[in-house]
């Protein structure tokens, strides 16, 4: 999509749904948590091995190049044992990828909605990663697979043994007997994710089928998960669905988090009867081509204005903004391997409204392309780690953290004398936070405009990463940004 259509499409959205976000009442209950939240996603398989008893017997080698099907280890105990190791980069919220019974190493195939898939430990072992994360204060939302099922899932199982005469025939979309689940091609008696034959789609239309989904989920609130990331749920395109979904779980717990995988820019999605953020693709996609020389900074800047008037307020803070994903090819892939580049990407990221999203390992440059390269296992090993990159990670994190108008303000787009330069600042009452990014290759000296955020004359602010201090003068400060690099001001 090119950004002349993404301007109009902002353009759109902005004229249609601004009057109404000024107009409605913001009340409704983002959980108050997740703005101040720093979240870490744990494909589980490949993030470490605390338990070799539950490694199947044909268990690869840890590190060994991620495949479709092979698994390495990762289990819950496994995660359990680490969490010191996230307090110290001070994460606050973990994403885990499925953790039921499945077939797959991923965990999208579910065969049991109930059940902890054996190679990643038993009930008890997630209980102790629920006491273990809480006791930290670290909030632990899973991944909802609710679209599809898996081949081993008990209804489908049923179809495939009693066809016609299933009791289960009107949970999914079959189109004619007998099934053909196997074998190479597409599914064409029955419907399935993208036509894949493993991944039969669930008659969410169907209302045995939409209680089990809602029991599922009630369940595993009440076991004392913090909420929901909802997979592909724009296949599921019913809102009373989704509505009920959400009454379900808030009914279970008012403070549980509801993000939707949803890839585009659509305020549809957010709201009471939907999800309080979803998965900002868009900002994740506009940073990269920023960084890549796609995109300059002015258009950059205007993507960025318009993504937060985009979405009612609350739901803008309540975003989960990734860089990647297992979705994804590595960041410091995409960026070519340049350090400074991913590091300026994080510095946007954690300047940006959302809660901000650290994909395992991104944080010590672990490097992988598209799926399944980019499920690659942790390197436990420090001598392998860019470690560059994790102490600013955790600079990062510790300036959002003593800076509530970075985690809770609103964004204001900041003129500089530099079109070259992005500028922009967080406010929150009389606090402001200033942020500004240099992406190009040559070092760039910059007067940056104070006075819209209310730094007057003789002002002393200071680089909250470094420390080092400059003073406002003339309603502007003047600053020098090396090639790939930003600041934050406060």
């Amino acid at each position: 999509m090119s950004y002349a259509i993404i301007y109009r499409l902002l353009d759109f959205v902005t004229s249609k749904y601004y009057i109404l976000i000024s107009e409605r009442d913001l009340s409704m209950s983002v959980p108050n948590w997740v703005q101040d939240s720093i979240f870490y996603q744990i494909f589980p398989d490949r993030f470490y091995n605390g338990d070799q008893s539950n490694d199947p017997f044909n268990v690869q080698t840890w590190g060994s190049p991620p495949t479709i099907h092979g698994f390495q280890g990762g289990d819950l105990r496994g995660i359990t044992g680490k969490l010191d190791y996230l307090m110290d980069l001070g994460i606050n919220a973990l994403y885990l990828n499925p953790i039921f019974a499945s077939a797959s190493n991923h965990g999208y195939h579910t065969n049991d909605y109930y059940k902890i898939n054996p190679c990643y430990g038993t009930m008890a072992d997630f209980k102790d990663l629920l006491d273990g994360a809480h006791s930290r204060g670290i909030k632990v939302v899973l991944d909802g697979v609710f679209n599809h099922t898996g081949r081993g899932f008990f209804a489908f199982h049923d179809l495939l043994e009693n066809g016609k005469d299933s009791a289960y025939k009107d949970w999914y979309h079959v189109k004619k007997f007998p099934l053909d689940a196997y074998g190479d091609g597409k599914s064409k008696n029955y419907e399935a994710w993208w036509g894949l034959k493993p991944l039969p789609k669930l008659n969410t239309d169907n209302p045995r089928v939409r209680r089990y989904i809602f029991d599922v989920a009630k369940y595993w609130i009440d076991q004392g998960i913090d909420g929901w990331r909802l997979d592909v749920p724009g296949e599921i395109n019913d809102d009373d669905f989704w509505a009920e979904f959400r009454g379900v779980v808030r009914a279970a717990n008012p403070q549980a988090y509801l993000v939707g995988e949803i890839w585009e820019l659509d305020p549809r999605w957010v709201g009471d009867g939907h999800f309080d953020g979803l998965m900002h693709y868009p900002l994740r996609n506009a940073v990269i081509d920023l960084l890549t020389n796609d995109l300059p900074a002015p258009a950059f800047a205007e993507l960025l204005e318009g993504f937060v008037h985009a979405y009612p307020r609350e739901n803008t803070r309540a975003m989960y903004v990734p860089l990647g994903s297992h979705d994804t090819s590595r960041l410091v892939t995409l960026l070519g391997g340049h350090i400074k580049k991913t590091m300026l990407a994080f510095l946007l990221q954690f300047a940006y409204p959302g809660a901000p999203a650290i994909y395992y390992g991104d944080e010590i440059g672990l490097r992988g392309g598209k799926d399944p390269a980019c499920r690659g296992a942790f390197p436990w090993d420090e001598s392998r780690w860019n470690h560059e990159i994790r102490e600013y990670i955790k600079g990062l994190i510790r300036v959002r953290k003593e800076h509530a108008a970075l985690r809770r303000g609103d964004l204001k787009m900041i003129s500089s004398a530099d079109d070259a330069v992005c500028a922009f600042a967080r406010t929150l009452g009389e606090e402001a936070v200033l942020a500004a990014a240099n992406p190009t290759q040559h070092t760039r000296q910059v007067r940056i405009q104070t006075d819209q955020i209310g730094w007057g004359e003789d002002r002393e602010v200071k680089d909250l990463l470094t420390g080092k201090p400059y003073q406002v003068r003339g309603n502007a400060v003047e600053v020098t940004l090396p090639a790939w690099s930003g600041a934050l001001f406060g």
